[in-house]
């Protein structure tokens, strides 16, 4: 591979990494499998140890998925707090690395032997629990604090929502330390997540995709009644070897357990691979009889000592992986195929199945993803299909049971027209999925564009599916700019509006009014556009006006964009169409220039290049927000025209080094603070939910994708 090319696909990976891993921890509502992202991961690993000249600190490679500043996600609800007070660690709280490869388990193995050098060592091996992880923190035995994993270095404070968690002992009994962390997962049972879907279903709330989301999303509500109602338990597997002075992992673990801890009884000590294998193999099959989710086997380095000679990566512990399971199948009957059309226009075959049991849920539909993809399979309607759940997100049918197929089966046809407005569909060389190219003519496509605006993390209008379909098929909205337009008298002569709906719906279009630039270009739904690279738009071009005048070759100057992107931008905002959308959008009030939330608080950076290092009071984005918010760039790498470090707790020795070197001043948050204006550290926000359970016929319906 070509050193263009190689950039190319870094770069495209780490930005599917980046996206699916927010939509993982902040979101909870994933819609890649463990596999494909562990696949993904290991593949960005590979090509940044083949062409180190694009290694990059902040790459996924190195950094561990955050779940700061959860907003609600799609799979989430109403209720669930935002803000929580973050506070950081003692001991970094990593992630692990994970194989689905026996062969890995031996290299593991071996690595560990060789650097031990001789050292007499045995596994611990544990039911790898997929739930969300939380660190607890006793002091004199007493539960004083609980976090999330955050960002690996700190967490959300969810002390008084753990508090109501069953099992979780508020005061220990026994010979406990003065004080120690103990970290495991919080859990939702089969039972309890099926109990609460049904009750969300009832009620036509979106049913969680699976008990690790359902846990995660519960441990952040608003009320800790709710959380304790949840069902939700606790198993806690790890002390850090810092805080104890036990021999082993083992040790540590049955001491916690004599303090009144829920530890899980499922570990075993192993000697050697061959006891590690079977303790895997008996667990692939016993799982599937447990009463919560599993994914996995984590194995450990027992003693302490050896843990603490074989240290971490940035990312990982050397003394431990974790084998994950590979994902679980079921084989059930297609029952028919539906095609469904997106918003950029793409027409995706979706499988409807004969219910079956899967991971813990009821499936019903899996994605057949494209033409090619049937044709691989030679799939009929009336055969007996393959479904796989891997990491138990969207289910995919993989092959078909030949046995059970009748000779009389016929071969499906891919549509060559739009299934929804009939359209001659077309297809690029490039790609693999057919378009529908009526664009603006399409009703599915019109509507996929207004329920991506409204989407939580573009405008945040609280308007689902059943209310776009209600407005495109009254005539009040056919466009994102007609929404603005609508009154609350044409809303109470709407089938299912009251007036308590119809209020919260316009409060909700007054609050987007206050979305940053960046999420309204996120919002306008430009092919290839998504969160990241609309940011990086908005902060370089500063306003609409100087993105549409940009050719395609300014475009290009903009990192992480390339042809096709640029090409993409390019059209949009040289179509009539679209420009008149967003005049009407831009004199209905929404902000079409500022770099961020936080633009245009003061000029108190003006001219200024700040770079950051370490750990703040709040997130290293949110501080290079605030640093643009006040004038000043937010550089990558120190150099003579920085004009000083930022510099928080634990700082790069490296970027201090290069400081001293070049004589640039380092300042502290504290300092960095008294440089601003008063009133101005934050910025203005936008007005959060007051929760999304109303009367009238505003709620979002599941869908597949």
């Amino acid at each position: 591979m070509q050193d263009q090319a190689a950039k190319i696909r870094i770069d495209e990976l780490r930005e599917i990494l980046r996206e699916n891993s927010r939509r993982y921890y902040v979101d909870n509502a994933p819609t890649m499998s463990d596999f494909e992202f562990d696949s993904l991961m290991h593949e960005l690993e590979r090509l940044e140890a083949e062409f180190p000249q694009f290694d990059s600190p902040d790459s996924p490679t190195r950094r561990v998925g955050s779940d700061l500043d959860a907003p609600v996600g799609a799979n989430a609800e109403s209720g669930i707090r935002q803000g929580f007070i973050q506070r950081p660690h003692r001991y970094p709280m990593l992630s692990l690395g994970n194989t689905y490869s026996i062969g890995e388990i031996e290299e593991f193995a071996a690595r560990a032997d060789k650097a031990l050098d001789g050292i007499p060592f045995s596994y611990s091996c544990e039911l790898k629990f997929d739930g969300t992880a939380i660190c607890l923190t006793y002091r004199d035995g007493r539960l004083v604090q609980a976090l999330t994993r955050g960002d690996g270095v700190q967490g959300d404070d969810v002390t008084e929502n753990v508090r109501r968690i069953a099992g979780i002992p508020h005061q220990l009994h026994g010979d406990y330390p003065p004080e120690f962390e103990i970290r495991g997962e919080i859990l939702m049972p089969y039972e309890a997540f099926d109990a609460l879907n049904r009750e969300r279903e009832a009620q036509e709330d979106a049913p969680f995709a699976n008990p690790r989301n359902a846990a995660s999303g519960s441990l952040k509500l608003i009320n800790p009644d709710e959380v304790e109602r949840r069902g939700l338990i606790c198993t806690l597997y790890h002390i850090p070897a810092e805080s104890v002075t036990f021999d082993s992992h083992s040790q540590a673990l049955d001491a916690a357990a004599s303090w009144g801890l829920p530890v899980s009884g499922e570990r075993r000590l192993c000697r050697n691979i061959g006891e590690i294998k079977a303790y895997i193999d008996h667990w692939d099959k016993a799982r599937k009889f447990l009463p919560f989710a599993t994914d996995g086997i984590v194995i450990k380095i027992n003693e302490l000592s050896c843990q603490r000679a074989l240290g971490y990566t940035a990312k990982s512990p050397r003394w431990a992986v974790a084998y994950k399971f590979k994902a679980e199948q079921a084989c059930t009957e297609l029952l028919s195929i539906d095609y469904q059309v997106g918003r950029t226009g793409a027409v995706t075959p979706v499988a409807n199945l004969a219910p079956v049991q899967l991971s813990g849920t009821v499936v019903k539909r899996a994605t057949l993803n494209n033409a090619d993809q049937m044709a691989l399979l030679d799939i009929r309607v009336g055969d007996w299909v393959f479904v796989e759940k891997g990491g138990e997100i969207i289910p995919k049918i993989t092959g078909i049971d030949p046995a059970h197929r009748s000779p009389d089966a016929e071969r499906p046809v891919f549509p060559d027209r739009c299934p929804d407005c009939g359209t001659p569909l077309v297809k690029a060389e490039t790609e693999a999925k057919w378009f529908c190219p009526n664009q603006d003519g399409c009703p599915m496509q019109i509507k996929g564009r207004m329920l991506h605006f409204v989407s939580r993390k573009a405008m945040d209008i609280l308007a689902g599916e059943m209310t776009i379909d209600q407005f495109y098929a009254t005539g009040l909205a056919t466009t994102a700019a007609d929404l603005y337009a609508i009154s609350k008298y044409q809303l109470l002569g709407l089938e299912g509006w009251q007036d308590r709906s119809a209020q919260r719906f316009l409060d909700s279009l007054e609050a987007s009014k206050q979305v940053p630039f960046e999420r309204v270009l996120y919002a306008l739904g430009i092919r290839y556009v998504g969160e990241t690279t609309a940011k990086t738009l908005a902060r370089h071009f500063g306003d609409i006006d100087s993105l549409a005048a940009a050719s395609q070759e300014q475009l290009l100057e903009v990192g992480d964009v390339g042809e096709v992107i640029a090409g993409s931008i390019y059209d949009f905002l040289h179509d009539p169409a679209h420009l008149e959308q967003i005049g009407r959008l831009r004199e209905a009030g929404l902000r079409f220039s500022g770099a961020g939330q936080e633009a245009a608080v003061s000029d108190a950076l003006a001219g200024k290049t700040v770079v950051i290092s370490g750990n703040f009071s709040i997130s290293r984005e949110r501080m290079k927000d605030l640093i643009v918010a006040h004038g000043g760039k937010a550089g990558s790498s120190v150099s003579a025209k920085t004009a000083f470090l930022l510099a928080g707790t634990k700082p790069g020795p490296e970027k201090l080094r290069k400081c001293e070197k070049l004589g640039v001043p380092v300042v502290s948050e504290e300092e960095f603070r008294a440089m601003l204006p008063d009133g101005s550290l934050s910025a203005p926000a936008v007005p959060a939910d007051a929760g999304r359970e109303h009367d009238g016929p505003t709620l979002e319906e599941p869908t597949l994708f």
